[in-house]
Order: structure tokens, then sequence, then C-alpha cells
């Protein structure tokens, strides 16, 4: 019996060891070293505030204390830096990515340009789960849904790219209820859709409620932007009298749309990812700091601050909902890419 005690021992000690080294380990590793967190739209927008606001706290939760710092690689709707995420960045865990979940539905249906399988990368998580809702310049006189359906008057919406909910809500809108839209994309982020709006360049949006808030909220103070429709599969509490799109649904197809490309959105609207075979520890390491991260009253603090929603998943149920989106009805593949494309 004694021996037994003492192998036990023995093998705790090891283990302990073991677990103390890895830690060891880990600490040298961040400490003294950079992370970039890499955005995929221009300054000033919903992602590059997120990024910011994040970057500023997530390093205190890293053993070693890493700096974190953010740069903007806009460009293609996001999809230049989706593509050098996963063929170009080091899988070293020292490089994080910021872009449209809306990429990975474009994967699924063929979208030219996409270099990368969304479901290779190793996911730490999204700070909040969008809730999209249309919005007009009080210039156009559209004051409801109603009115603009009944009008038919014609809007320009501002747009970033294919696989944008800027983009790709619209036009699932457009047949499903009739939505009389015009598309304007190219825009390099939310951020020049919103100086372009401002100009009279375009005259709605169709952008996350989260993002209104935060970098819309001069437009929303001054009335100049109106929202007069959800795009989500109940009412969001801030917005409770405000229509559902499903509910101005013309067919049973229309609600089968909506409900598969619509409100499927929101949980991997804003995901941070890393490239592919990124040490599994390293990824564990930021998981569990992204988390922290977003429990952490400074962080919290400065979210308020900003304007900004937070409403996390973690890495494991963002890679869940990841997976679900190559699960798509296949009979609705075809319209959807005719739609989408």
């Amino acid at each position: 019996m004694k021996r037994l005690t003492a192998y036990s021992l023995l093998l705790a000690l090891m283990a302990f060891g073991l677990v103390h080294r890895n830690a060891v380990a880990q600490d040298n590793f961040y400490r003294g070293k950079t992370v970039r967190i890499i955005v995929g739209a221009t300054a000033g927008g919903g992602y590059d505030t997120y990024a910011l606001t994040i970057a500023r706290h997530m390093g205190k939760h890293v053993a070693g204390n890493p700096t974190f710092i953010v740069d903007n690689m806009s460009g293609a709707g996001f999809l230049i830096s989706a593509n050098y995420m996963y063929k170009i960045a080091k899988p070293d865990g020292l490089t994080v990515g910021h872009f449209i979940g809306g990429l990975f539905l474009q994967q699924l249906l063929g979208k030219a340009g996409v270099e990368f399988d969304a479901r290779k990368f190793e996911y730490i998580g999204v700070p909040a789960q969008d809730n999209y809702m249309l919005g007009v310049h009080k210039s156009t006189g559209i004051t409801s849904i109603e009115q603009w359906l009944s009008a038919k008057t014609m809007i320009k919406f501002g747009g970033v790219g294919a696989g944008s909910a800027t983009d790709d809500i619209p036009k699932v809108l457009g047949p499903a209820i009739g939505l009389p839209f015009q598309l304007v994309s190219g825009y390099k982020g939310t951020a020049d859709v919103r100086l372009a709006f401002n100009s009279g360049e375009i005259n709605g949006i169709c952008n996350s409620w989260e993002s209104f808030k935060a970098t819309w909220s001069k437009e929303l103070a001054a009335g100049e932007v109106v929202i007069v429709l959800q795009n989500i599969a109940k009412p969001h509490p801030d917005q409770p009298k405000l229509p559902l799109a499903i509910n101005y649904a013309k067919t049973e197809e229309g609600q089968k749309l909506i409900k598969a490309l619509v409100h499927s959105v929101g949980p991997t609207a804003r995901p941070f990812m890393l490239p592919p075979a990124t040490p599994k520890d390293r990824v564990q390491i930021l998981r569990k700091a992204y988390m922290d991260t977003m429990k952490d009253p400074e962080f919290l603090a400065d979210a308020t601050k900003a304007r900004l929603d937070v409403n996390p998943l973690d890495g494991a149920e963002l890679e869940k909902n990841v997976r679900e989106v190559f699960n798509l009805d296949k009979t609705l593949i075809p319209r959807a890419k005719e739609i989408l494309k």
C-alpha cells in the first residue's frame, strides 16, 4: 500500500510538472510577442470597432501578456483578408482573422475568388450575434415597410460585396417580399457606405442593429436614417414593434429562403479565427482568453462606451454553426445561387 501511494504521488508530481512546463512554454512563447488581428474592412466600421475594442483587453488574458494590434486589409468584400488568412498567414497563433461570416455561404455556392475552405479554419469566437435591419435615408420620405412596398419606391442600397449582409440580404428580400431596391456594391466597408449615405450617393443600407448603434449613432440621433424592417426570426428587444421581413414573404419558397439565407446569418456574422493547422494548444489558449475578455468588466465598460453589444459565442459553438452553413437544404442551392450570384 505504501509503495502504491508513493507511486501515485510520483505520477501526480510528473503530471503537475508536465502541465507546469507546458504553461511556462506558452508563457515564454507569447511573452514579448505581438498578435495581429486582420480586419477585412476599412477603419471606422463595426468590424473594425469590435476588433479594436477586443485588442485593447485580450492581451492581459494570455499568459505572457502579448500586445494585440489591428491591421485593416480591405478589398473584394472581405475576400482578400479571408484568402490571406487561409493561404498566407502563418499558423503560429500570432495572426487572427476577422471577416464576414457570409463568405462561408458564398464558398458553398461556388463564389469566384474564394480560395479557402471555411471548415478548416480554427475558430476563436464571435463577440455578438448580429441582428440585421434595413435603414433608409429620411430624404426618401419612406417611414415604413408597408409604404415602401406599396409605393414601389426604388431605393439605392450601398453594399460591400457578395457574402456581406449589406448585399446578400437585400438580394434575398427582392424576390422573397418584392423589395424594390438597386444595389451599388464594392465599398470597402460600412464606414465607406456611411460616407456615401451621408453624401447622397446612396440612400439605404442593410446593416446590423449592433453596427447602427455603434457607428451610425449620429445618423440615428439626428433621424437621418430610418429603420424600417428587421431581418431576423423574432423582434429585437430594442425594436419590439418593428416589422419582420418573413411576415411579408409572398410564397412558401420566399419563407424558406429567408429562413435559410437571412435568419442564419447572425450567429456567424463576426467570426474571429486562426489559420488552418494552428497548434491546438495555442487555439485553446486564445479561445479561453477570448471568452475571458468577453467577461472582463473593463472590456464590457469599453464596449458600452463604444455602443457595442456583447452577446458572444465561444470557438466550439462558432465552429458548429459554420459547419451548419454547409448543411443547407440541397433543393434551395440552385435558387440561392441564382439570387446571390
